[in-house]
């Protein structure tokens, strides 16, 4: 059953009202009326409604100031506010307005602008609760909801459930803020890899913590894979001190507090491919068989990605795909970020304040360097000549 949403307005204007609950009441919107809020927002938090609006001509001070205290309150963060307001005292008003309103119209509001605004409030707060703070990507919710939509058409889909191995130790050792940062790479990766080997319509959804999941087609979800590993294992090193990065561990206490050698941080892939309508059933039977596929890849080291055996095309590998660090060529990879600290050009801390806007953008880190006044355009072309000219080096050459 299709959830009713509920509608709290705050105004004193009696035709407002009757026009506004005639149209809402007929939209199947379940509309409560209060002509007055005061400063008190607990009749507000029983009530739970999905979007407040406000007649901000009719409302008093203490109705104005209850928008900021909703914003302020755990509970009722994500509550959109709408407010209503004169066009003759449009600017006025707004600027009074310093916070906690999301949205306005023009008093009177024409009813289908307002039912269009009210639904897209909606669907704004529902994503950004269920989002994730640190990536934006959407949470366990939406995922869950996306789930079940694809389970309930006739097409076949891949489903992935990537996870990080050996993220807790590297947190433990290095902080949550370099934490925080690998889950921002991680992400980063695997949206530019579905971008890139993926469809137009794929979903890309963050569990949680050093959990992700994808939605792909079966025709694509091993080039997917096959690429997010890669890039992973050439990347994530570099989150590491160089000791570290070269000597392929870090020492960390165990869950029984032995200290232990911890290689570098891996990515192991879980897919589940449905192929036919009878398959799955719903979204629990999908997650069970990720989490035998997670069990089983978790006793191979490495980084790797494995799918479902049960229901495998003819083509496909029964066993899982593992990768070593070794099969790379890691010391001939660098970034430019990491080059141009080595170089001393720019510091740790504006490659990271860079880094964080290149994964959140999508521009290339050179250019944000630049834009944030790190590094003058001629120096970093110069430098990328440099790079580009050490790329053709011979090996051999470069030895001796």
């Amino acid at each position: 059953m299709e959830k009713v949403h509920k509608i709290l307005l705050v105004s004193s204007d009696k035709s407002l009202k009757e026009v506004l609950s005639f149209c809402l009441d007929g939209w199947g919107y379940e509309v409560s009326f209060r002509d007055t809020l005061g400063n008190d927002i607990t009749p507000i938090k029983k009530l739970a409604p999905d979007v407040i609006v406000i007649d901000v001509h009719t409302a008093g001070k203490a109705d104005l100031e209850v928008c900021r205290l909703l914003k302020n309150d755990f509970i009722t963060a994500f509550t959109p506010v709408i407010t209503l307001i004169n066009k003759r005292q449009l600017r006025t008003q707004l600027l009074n307005l310093k916070q906690g309103v999301d949205d306005y119209l023009i008093k009177p509001p024409d009813p289908l602008d307002m039912r269009v605004r009210i639904e897209m409030a909606i669907r704004r707060s529902q994503y950004s609760f269920y989002a994730s703070p640190l990536t934006g990507l959407p949470g366990g919710r939406i995922i869950e909801e996306v789930l079940r939509e694809r389970l309930k058409k006739a097409e076949p889909f891949s489903f992935g459930y990537a996870d990080i191995d050996n993220f807790k130790y590297f947190n433990d050792v290095y902080g949550y803020v370099k934490g925080d940062r690998a889950i921002m790479q991680t992400a980063y990766i695997l949206y530019t890899t579905i971008k890139k080997h993926g469809n137009p319509g794929d979903f890309i959804g963050h569990v949680g913590g050093d959990d992700f999941v994808f939605i792909t087609t079966p025709q694509k979800y091993r080039d997917i894979c096959h690429n997010f590993v890669t890039t992973f294992d050439r990347i994530m090193p570099f989150h590491y001190s160089s000791e570290d990065r070269r000597q392929g561990f870090i020492v960390a206490r165990d869950r029984t507090h032995k200290v232990k050698e911890i290689p570098l941080m891996s990515i192991s892939i879980s897919v589940v491919n449905r192929f036919h309508e009878a398959e799955f059933k719903n979204v629990i039977e999908l997650n069970e068989r990720i989490a035998e596929i997670k069990r089983y890849l978790k006793t191979h080291a490495g980084s790797k990605f494995m799918a479902d055996r049960r229901n495998r095309q003819p083509a496909e590998e029964p066993h899982p795909h593992i990768y070593k660090r070794e099969d790379y060529k890691q010391s001939s990879y660098r970034p430019l970020g990491q080059i141009l600290v080595e170089k001393r050009v720019i510091s740790s801390e504006q490659l990271d304040e860079a880094l964080n806007i290149h994964w959140r953008r999508g521009i290339i880190c050179g250019e944000i360097l630049n834009e944030l006044g790190f590094i003058q355009k001629k120096e970093l072309d110069k430098i990328l000549r440099e790079i580009a000219h050490e790329a053709l080096v011979p090996e051999e050459t470069k030895a001796s």
